[in-house]
């Protein structure tokens, strides 16, 4: 589908380029977001080269849940779920991005979703808690040890890959190979990490590789592990191939220690921010736990934006969206909308009604390793609060240039105070 220019549609009410990476480069441009809520909630993006011409932002929190609740209107299969800023990477990547879950629509969507969903189960995560807090005190000794570092590299880093390693099937050995070639392929627009599009295709086939090894390795000598369950499942009676395979393993590793690791530097950023709050943390646990968790994850919204597209004409926001328009649902504006949540520029971790949409705005695509990431975030800062009550923040924070994920690079620290 092919959408006309749009020359009546309702434009951005601020100056802001939102593909551009460099936008982002110091954070997400929040004060930005609250005039587009309040002066133009769903507006038209112009992107001149290709693309229709462009794209609708949808910034306010209930229509990016209508969006997300909608797949039989707005499809993540027809371009795809990521919101590209070069006209030819659509043809070229498009056939291989429809074999990701991300870019599925129901069914095929659930079909796919299926294999891995009993990996993910409250009472799964229940099972593997222990375990997380035996790596998290792992953790905790070696920053402890070091006495100064970089908290994102030290310690948001390691629990969720040392995790999603341990449940994919990844050798620990391994997890320094899937932490750069996951910084590459989400930093494709970092100079610190690939610098450009290519480096990140190239870690991409990097990433493919060391799949085809992890399933040479599973068909041989199968395992308790979802690397082995993928290579086991069949959908509408046919296994996976060697290449869904592969870009089924590439999903799981880098949504699952990117998105967390986020949300864990965000949190420990908010707290060094709000000094009060970690007092507050420190002192009221377990009653805080999981309202603090719940705000860690709205605060932080490691997941900017997605990408929809119109399969029939719809209105939303007082906006006609016409069939074959993209649409790009933004999280992180949604997620301090003061009609959805009170005081929502407020950091608060005793914040009861906190309807966040950090995991998705519900639908087909809520997150599935949500339980998994709420664990993960929980055990972590228990350990920091136990062990490391005095940790400091020594630097300013480094941000990701990137305009889909809100990445923090280095927070300097001294663990002791």
């Amino acid at each position: 589908m092919t959408a006309p220019v749009k020359s009546d549609a309702k434009r951005c009410p601020v100056n802001i380029d939102l593909l551009d990476p460099d936008t982002f480069e110091n954070g997400v441009p929040l004060d930005k977001f609250a005039t587009m809520r309040a002066e133009a909630p769903v507006f038209w993006h112009d992107q001149p080269d290709g693309y229709g011409g462009g794209f609708w932002v949808v910034t306010r929190h209930a229509d990016v849940m209508e969006v997300s609740r909608t797949p039989e209107v707005f499809s993540s299969w027809e371009r795809g779920a990521l919101l590209l800023t070069r006209a030819e990477d659509e043809e070229a990547q498009l056939e291989m991005t429809r074999m990701l879950m991300l870019n599925m629509d129901p069914p095929e969507h659930s079909d796919y979703r299926n294999i891995v969903q009993r990996a993910f189960t409250p009472r799964t995560i229940r099972n593997l808690e222990p375990r997380l807090e035996s790596l998290a005190n792992e953790i905790i000794d070696r920053s402890l040890a070091k006495g100064t570092g970089n908290f994102v590299t030290d310690i948001a880093a390691e629990l969720p890959l040392l995790a999603i390693c341990e449940l994919v099937g990844v050798p620990p050995e391994d997890r320094a190979l899937i932490f750069d070639l996951s910084n590459r392929l989400i930093g494709a627009d970092d100079p610190d990490f690939a610098g450009s599009p290519d480096e990140g295709q190239l870690a991409m086939g990097e990433m493919y590789m060391y799949a085809d090894g992890i399933a040479e390795k599973r068909r041989e000598c199968p395992m308790d592990d979802v690397a082995t369950k993928l290579l086991q499942a069949e959908v509408d009676g046919t296994a996976l191939d060697q290449q869904q395979f592969d870009v089924f393993f590439m999903l799981l590793m880098v949504a699952g220690n990117e998105t967390t690791r986020n949300a864990i530097s965000h949190g420990m950023q908010a707290f060094f921010d709000h000094p009060d709050q970690w007092e507050l943390f420190k002192s009221s646990r377990p009653q805080v736990l999981d309202t603090a968790v719940e705000e860690i994850i709205r605060w932080a919204t490691p997941v900017m934006q997605f990408q929809r597209t119109a399969l029939k004409d719809y209105e939303l926001g007082g906006e006609q969206i016409k069939a074959g328009d993209r649409v790009a649902i933004y999280y992180s504006a949604a997620n301090r909308d003061q009609t959805a949540l009170a005081e929502p520029d407020t950091f608060d971790i005793t914040r009861k009604d906190n309807e966040h949409i950090a995991f998705g705005g519900g639908g087909p695509h809520f997150c599935l390793g949500a339980n998994l990431a709420r664990a993960e975030i929980r055990i972590m800062f228990n350990a920091i609060a136990d062990r490391m009550p005095d940790i400091s923040r020594t630097g300013d924070a480094r941000y990701l240039r990137s305009m889909f994920i809100n990445g923090i690079k280095e927070i300097p620290v001294s663990y002791t105070g």
